[in-house]
């Protein structure tokens, strides 16, 4: 393989290793900081030991999150140098912004979560973890600035063969930055609500820690409930989004070649050679939810683009389905718990339980798809109509070098991972350690 394949592989290992922690850390970050209020309201010991048992899932989480998303902030460096050059000037601010305004709030609050318990008083420890999980999403909220403006750029201009920032404001707030905010940040928070219910199903399903199992699955599903419904509204934010700005991304998600209405798949295979969707679908039904009730409306279709300039039209479709399809598996799995759950016939069933127990891989694996449909939706263009990804690789190194590091990326991130997971094992298995005498 070619040094640009190479280095894709490589990032795309580093980035979704990352982002498997990043969404459980932000999911978590609400469930610590809700657990918090519930001690700092009660004062029931219980209740203190479910906050601390959150505490240290998040910090587990967190501190591999932060590790691996440095070693792929340096990748941008070493395999995508020109693209570096390139993005420089847009990118020093809003990363800088993520590290002083985002990581030092999240890690300084953090600490006095870890160790500030008998320092400080009960309302500013109550604040802190409150200030952890905001923490959390201001960073996120950098990041996702710096990701839509590749995919919408704005507020610069090209001078010298590099993006010079113009207008800091139009480039923070892009197109596309607002609608994937919303979309990402709903995501995550799906992830600690189905964390949440995963637990307390392991706990019910041992018959230990019951007072927190029953606490904690409720308040798993009153958060998967609340975020799988809102995820509606912003995936709906981000495909129109998507549908204004990228009419190549949107024609490759539906499969849509020819101009005119654009049909909204389902299920189905797209068959490249003839141009055209084997599957499920509803006619028109890209332009009913865009609000042409007539369904008359021209869009764009893959025909009308150079054939330089389109996405992996069958994996760009795939990834976008299935990242939809999971989203209605989710809806039925939160509620099924819900209303079992209401009517007592969650807790002695341990079949569902063990299923619940396996359900945050359904929101985890949501997100990766729909990482990749975004990702694989933007080529074959890096900073789309600006820089071309075949264009952005560091020229000086050999894909040889670019192989021997992603195996040893590879073979180092499972044993992160390892690591990390038999950490988390080890916490979940002790449970929440309550003291004063009560189980």
């Amino acid at each position: 393989m070619d040094v640009v394949t190479l280095s894709r592989i490589q990032f795309a290992v580093t980035i979704i290793y990352h982002f498997m922690f990043v969404p459980v850390s932000i999911g978590l970050g609400l469930v610590v900081a809700l657990a918090e209020r519930r001690f700092y309201k009660s004062g029931d010991p219980k209740d203190r030991a479910s906050s601390d048992f959150w505490i240290r899932l998040f910090t587990a989480t967190f501190a591999v999150g932060v590790a691996t998303g440095i070693s792929m902030e340096f990748a941008f460096g070493t395999n995508w140098a020109t693209y570096s050059r390139f993005v420089g000037d847009i990118f020093g601010a809003p990363l800088a912004a993520e590290g002083l305004f985002a990581f030092f709030l999240e890690s300084i609050f953090l600490g006095v979560l870890l160790f500030g318990r008998e320092k400080v008083s009960k309302r500013f420890y109550h604040l802190a973890a409150w200030l952890v999980w905001i923490g959390s999403m201001l960073s996120a909220l950098w990041i996702i600035i710096a990701n839509s403006w590749m995919q919408t750029p704005a507020g610069f201009k090209v001078e010298g063969g590099k993006a010079v920032l113009t207008d800091f404001f139009a480039a923070a707030l892009n197109p596309s930055t607002i609608p994937r905010y919303l979309h990402t940040i709903d995501a995550t928070l799906m992830v600690g609500g189905f964390v949440a219910m995963a637990i307390a199903a392991y706990y019910m399903r041992k018959g230990t820690h019951v007072h927190f199992a029953r606490a904690t699955m409720a308040t798993g599903i009153v958060i998967a409930a609340i975020f799988t419904v809102l995820m509606l509204p912003a995936g709906h934010l981000q495909s129109l989004e998507v549908l204004d700005n990228q009419p190549a991304k949107m024609a490759a998600f539906e499969g849509h070649y020819a101009d005119g209405p654009m049909p909204l798949g389902i299920l189905g295979f797209v068959d490249e050679a003839n141009g055209q969707v084997v599957g499920i679908g509803i006619p028109t039904g890209v332009n009913l939810l865009a609000g042409d009730f007539s369904g008359t409306k021209s869009y764009l279709g893959l025909n009308s683009f150079a054939a330089a300039d389109l996405p992996p039209v069958q994996t760009t479709y795939q990834t976008y389905h299935w990242m939809i399809l999971l989203w209605g598996l989710m809806v039925l799995v939160v509620g099924g718990a819900w209303w079992l759950n209401r009517k007592g016939k969650l807790e002695g069933n341990k079949k569902l339980l063990g299923l619940l127990v396996w359900s945050p891989l359904l929101p985890m694996l949501a997100i990766q798809l729909g990482w990749a449909a975004a990702e694989i939706g933007r080529q074959p263009w890096i900073v789309t109509g600006q820089l071309r990804t075949v264009d952005a690789v560091s020229k000086a190194v050999p894909a040889g070098e670019v192989l021997v590091t992603l195996l040893l990326f590879a073979a180092f991130y499972l044993l992160i991972y390892v690591a990390w997971a038999r950490i988390v094992v080890r916490i979940i298995k002790k449970g929440p350690a309550v003291t004063e005498g009560v189980e």
